[in-house]
């Protein structure tokens, strides 16, 4: 995957809002942040099966990159502990009134 332009990366931002690249072994890929209905999704299947959990964070929120990533089991597993960070949970505030 070539680098992308500032160009580009303003027109991804655009159209998804957030997004990240990953890099791993010169291979590289870029994800937008996942939707709810995403989260949800992936956290169905989380208890049972942490892996397809990454699978479908991955899937989900890819959109262009080295395809070696997603059919690569040893390049998969090396960017799986790299989408928790693209998960990005604010922390809310409570008062008792």
């Amino acid at each position: 995957m070539k680098d992308l332009t500032k160009e580009q990366i303003a027109e991804l931002k655009k159209k998804y809002g957030e997004i990240y690249q990953l890099e791993i072994e010169g291979k590289k890929c870029i994800l937008h942040k996942p939707t709810r209905q995403v989260l949800s999704a992936a956290t169905v299947t989380a208890g049972k099966d942490p892996i397809r959990f990454n699978e479908i964070i991955l899937k989900n929120c890819w959109i262009q990159g080295d395809e070696d990533i997603q059919t690569n089991d040893d390049l998969f597993l090396g960017i799986c502990p790299k989408l928790a960070e693209i998960i990005e949970v604010k922390e809310a505030e409570i008062k008792k009134l």
